[in-house]
């Protein structure tokens, strides 16, 4: 299986033979999981979702600061 992510500008992949989480995905592209939201088809879907076919992501950073 193939997830596609857009990620700053960029197009990134990430095989997978099993079944994966969004949290799985972002680790294996070395991102912050807490850094960014997971949107598919314009809704955000938790990072404990599981992906069992491909699949595009778009990933919306998040700034947070005091």
């Amino acid at each position: 299986m193939r997830v596609t992510v857009e990620y700053e500008g960029e197009e990134l992949h990430f095989e997978s033979d099993t079944p994966v989480t969004i949290n799985e995905v972002l680790g294996g592209l070395g991102i912050a999981p807490s850094t960014v939201l997971a949107v598919h088809e314009g809704a955000i879907v938790p990072h404990t979702s599981k992906i069992k076919s491909d699949l595009s992501i778009e990933l919306v950073v998040v700034s947070s600061g005091g």
